[in-house]
């Protein structure tokens, strides 16, 4: 497994640098776009988290499924995210494509063997995952009565990211978690005005705020679990609590000149100040939801509500409304006992759901969000090496996403295609190894 560690310090170094790099406007409000809280696993079951308690995969939505980690996993998650923003006034269209790590966890049990001869059950994890991005770029052509022409550049780049450890517990048929961190990121906007003129040559002006932010976080979860109707139905519940981020701004505005290369450098310096502090207060978010289990079928339902009219930005709101989600989610698995190995596909786990709900970026109307998920795993390890009850083995987790924002009325629309893939590794560390 050591070459698997290997991997998994390369990513966590990758995603310090690597940032999505969408062309969404819509990133321009609030905290950006928000990044889906989810492994790939679930992704595919339209999001559903709540009462997902997979004893193979890192579910760092709800840290009270830590107490069911089976053995130590890795679980790494990248996405190739394509969107499409189009106007219908005036008719214009514009694509981007890119690709970028979406998430790195470790988690493993740490039961001991008296606590499972009474039942009970423990497990930790950690990892580093983002929580939003801010990237857009839009150009504004138009023609002031009296004056001048006028080119108006909105820029902005950021987001924010958390390094995470939790730990859950279960005491027979309850669990219960706690997620703690750091949550840190930048906020970063500028305005740029370029007068257009054959005869008069107009200084440009650029207008700026740097914002960096950082501090500690605290989540918790609960589920509870029972038997019915020769199945399992787990009952789930999370609350991210509303956090007072600490922030640091640097205000500058300033008249700037274009090199022969394109490059901007600074003429004059209007206005500067540097390291301005204040907060961003994010708002808490509460889950619920429950997952029925049997032996090939896994179906579930989540509600998600978040109090963004509480949102503040150095003590300024922002154009964002409260908002719900609801997810809704299966997966099959056609293997049954006694199935022969050389049906692979018998083996793969098979997923799909959807979600829906209001945007929480409030314009001139209310804009829905909604989306189609599919997704499958595959195993990677031999089948047949599994029915020797091996303890190590790799599955491929994908997932598709398609989904929507805004509509005619908005003159808006962003259509999001995101195609997800994961791997999850698993071995049996930290037990001692007996011989009869």
């Amino acid at each position: 497994m050591a070459k698997y560690l290997l991997v998994l310090l390369v990513a966590s170094s990758m995603q310090l640098t690597l940032t999505a790099q969408e062309n969404s406007p819509y990133s321009r409000y609030g905290i950006g776009d928000i990044s889906p809280n989810h492994n790939i696993l679930t992704r595919g079951m339209g999001g559903i988290s709540a009462g997902i308690a997979d004893n193979f995969s890192v579910n760092f939505t709800n840290p009270a499924s830590f107490s069911n980690l089976g053995l130590t996993t890795y679980d790494i998650g990248s996405d190739i995210d394509i969107r499409t923003l189009k106007t219908k006034n005036p008719a214009n269209k514009f694509s981007a494509t890119n690709t970028f790590i979406s998430y790195l966890a470790m988690g493993f049990p740490i039961s001991t063997e008296k606590m499972r001869k009474k039942d009970m059950s423990w497990g930790l994890s950690f990892g580093l995952k983002p929580v939003s991005n801010i990237n857009y770029k839009i150009e504004k052509n138009e023609r002031l009565t009296n004056i001048d022409s006028l080119k108006t550049i909105f820029e902005g780049n950021g987001g924010i990211n958390q390094f995470y450890v939790g730990t859950g517990f279960r005491i027979k048929k309850v669990s219960f978690g706690l997620t703690t961190g750091y949550m840190f990121g930048s906020k970063n906007y500028s305005t740029k005005l370029d007068f257009i003129n054959d005869t008069v040559s107009y200084y440009r002006s650029n207008s700026s705020n740097n914002t960096r932010l950082g501090a500690l976080f605290l989540n918790a979860g609960v589920q509870y679990t029972t038997e019915i109707k020769k199945g399992t139905l787990r009952l789930g519940a999370y609350a991210n609590l509303k956090q007072s981020i600490s922030a640091k701004q640097d205000v500058l505005r300033e008249t700037y000149a274009l090199d022969g290369n394109g490059t901007t450098f600074q003429l004059d310096s209007v206005f500067e100040q540097k390291e301005v502090p204040g907060k961003l207060e994010l708002p808490g978010t509460i889950g619920v939801g429950f997952t029925y289990t049997n032996t090939n079928l896994l179906v579930g339902a989540d509600l998600e509500l978040t109090n963004w009219e509480k949102y503040r930005f150095y003590g300024a709101t922002d154009a964002l409304q409260n908002s719900f989600t609801l997810r809704v989610g299966a997966q099959y698995y056609p293997a049954k006992v006694g199935t022969p190995s050389k049906k692979y596909f018998s083996f793969v786990k098979y997923r799909a759901g959807f979600y829906y709900g209001p945007d929480y970026v409030k314009l001139s109307t209310n804009r829905k969000e909604f989306g189609f998920t599919a997704g499958a795993g595959f195993p990677l390890t031999s089948l047949q090496r599994l029915s020797y009850n091996s303890f190590d083995f790799v599955v491929l987790n994908t997932g598709l996403e398609v989904a929507n924002r805004g509509n005619a009325s908005t003159n808006l629309r962003e259509n999001i295609m995101r195609i997800s893939v994961g791997v999850t590794m698993n071995s049996l560390w930290f037990r001692k190894r007996k011989y009869d």
